[in-house]
């Protein structure tokens, strides 16, 4: 037996968002999950980060199936992308549950694109390739979450997915605890588990206690409510429902991902909404606020999501005032605080009082504490165990976590995205690094992070933008007309006409100087320009913003 079974990351290493893994065999691949995350603060204009996929570009012929675990953004959401990049036909076919395979479909259909994605069941066993892949059911804060086996002629690997041990799962359907089990007994070669809540001690609350959390705060609210979780999580849609429903409130949704999943779940049979219950977008400003109840995207802060217009006044069903009580059930992903904390204060500038998960137990994580990542370790006694799904801190306490139940360092492989981990029958080691990183989506279109579109873009958002437009002589290089100065976001003060009057000056001593040097040539006119004006802008403003100088020769 000479086949090595490379275990990839691609994303998820280092970070909380943006999961994806491949797992190599006998030159065949399978890839696991394809995840967003949130673009940061300083990345503008960006809608989604996506993984850094160059290195199945060249190794799409070797793709046997694409398998989601469940259908969160951070694990479906590239998935259009992704197949887009590689092409559809290169990639037989997409592996999830029911509802993830159905919110899969939704996605392709709108992104116009034709692969097949099929329903596979815990219990049920496929070939693809050199791999046998299963499914194995498991408790997360949206329905149909799983963890994936990967088996080989070497051993299995099990994919963990998100997890937590719900022992009163809203939909009555705990983990399957035998599995696990079996999994240890027969023997598991790798486990790569869920990371996120390693720092935490104890297990996670019951998704099940959230539902009367919320109805006590829905029924101490006098106007309308407002609520806002991730759009996948059914469940908890389905609770908000359910309050909504014992306090006589109706409900309206607002968001497109939220009509769309919630639409899905009612399809497949998750949610149930009773009849007449729902309200129409445009009909939300004719119920009385003592009778509404609204659901919206925008937990994390999401620039364009429906809660960050509503409360920039910019959302043009919803229009909140003082009275509203905006409910925050979900916590914040790392790296997201500062944009929820933004979109906090401006809805107590608007005068609505909001509640969070700091205020209330309003909010149950869809991810494992300490002792419920130490039991499925012990459930499944791996030989090797490589921490997924965290930051660098939690990847280290997960493997810490290891180390506790009984598992040897040299057992243990705290990795990074990009470096593989490589298992033969004689062992298992890091190999060689391989490309990763980030991927942005701007509007349509894949970017690199360090392009210079972005360098622009941070360099305007800082100091702003200035054109100048010089219309010359070709022959002398005289000025023939005004100078054309526009400025855009530049920190000028109240009085902008002494700056524009040194600029103007600035413009005609570097036209000057080109024709005493006898220089007529468009291009290093502009040049000249540009230098000249970013020196003089820098001694009057100490700023450097995105100077466009444009010269007209008649």
């Amino acid at each position: 037996m000479t086949a090595t079974l490379r275990v990839l990351p691609l994303g998820g290493l280092g970070e909380i968002g943006k999961n994806m893994t491949v797992v190599e065999y006998d030159g065949r691949i399978v890839l696991i999950d394809a995840g967003v995350r949130f673009p940061t603060a300083e990345m503008h204009g960006v809608d989604l980060v996506l993984p850094d996929f160059g290195y199945l570009l060249d190794r799409r012929d070797a793709i046997e199936a694409i398998v989601i675990t469940h259908g969160h953004e951070d694990h479906l959401g590239a998935l259009p992308w992704v197949l887009r990049e590689l092409g559809a036909d290169n990639v037989p076919v997409v592996y999830g549950r029911r509802l993830t395979a159905a919110m899969a479909r939704s996605k392709l259909e709108e992104h116009k694109i034709k692969t097949k994605v099929t329903q596979l069941e815990p219990g049920e066993v496929v070939k693809a390739g050199p791999f046998e892949l299963e499914f194995v059911h498991m408790t997360h804060s949206i329905p149909d979450a799983a963890g994936v086996v990967v088996t080989t002629d070497l051993g299995s690997a099990f994919f963990t997915g998100d997890y937590r041990f719900d022992q009163t799962p809203v939909d009555g359907r705990p983990a399957d605890f035998s599995r696990l089990t079996r999994m240890g007994d027969e023997g598991l070669l790798l486990l790569c588990g869920d990371s996120t809540n390693a720092d935490r001690p104890g297990f996670a609350p019951s998704e099940s206690d959230v539902g009367p959390k919320l109805h006590d705060v829905f029924a101490g609210c006098e106007g309308r409510i407002i609520i806002t979780s991730f759009a996948s999580n059914i469940h908890r849609v389905q609770q908000v429902i359910d309050a909504a429903d014992k306090l006589n409130r109706r409900v309206a949704l607002i968001g497109r991902s939220m009509v769309k999943n919630v639409r899905i779940g009612r399809d497949l049979g998750h949610i149930k909404v009773p009849d007449g219950m729902l309200v129409e977008q445009r009909d939300v400003e004719k119920v009385p606020d003592d009778e509404l109840v609204i659901i919206t995207t925008g937990s994390q802060g999401e620039p364009l999501a429906a809660l960050r217009r509503m409360a920039y006044h910019e959302h043009r069903q919803v229009r909140l005032h003082a009275g509203d009580t905006i409910v925050f059930s979900a916590t914040p992903i790392p790296g997201n605080e500062r944009a929820i904390n933004d979109t906090i204060d401006r809805l107590f500038r608007i005068g609505c009082d909001v509640v969070t998960a700091k205020d209330a137990p309003i909010h149950a994580s869809g991810h494992g504490y300490r002792e419920e990542i130490k039991l499925m370790l012990n459930l499944t006694r791996p030989k090797y165990l490589m921490p997924m799904h965290g930051d660098h801190k939690r990847l280290r306490l997960h493997a810490e976590l290891g180390h506790a139940v009984g598992m040897s360092e040299d057992r243990t492989f705290r990795g990074d995205n990009g470096l593989p981990l490589d298992i033969t029958a004689k062992g298992a080691q890091f190999g060689e690094r391989e490309q990763a990183g980030m991927v942005f989506v701007d509007g349509i279109d894949l970017g690199e992070p360090n392009d210079s579109t972005m360098r622009d873009r941070r360099a305007i958002s800082a100091d702003g933008i200035m054109f100048v437009v010089a219309t010359v002589s070709a022959d002398e290089g005289d000025t023939l007309a005004d100078h054309e100065i526009v400025l855009r976001g530049v920190p000028l003060g109240d009085d902008e006409k002494p700056f524009v009057k040194g600029v103007r000056k600035q413009i005609e001593k570097t036209l000057d100087r080109a024709a005493d040097d006898d220089v007529h040539e468009v291009e290093v006119i502009q040049q000249m320009l540009h230098d000249d004006l970013a020196g003089h802008v820098h001694r009057e403003l100490r700023r450097r913003p995105m100077i466009i100088p444009v010269v007209v020769e008649v």
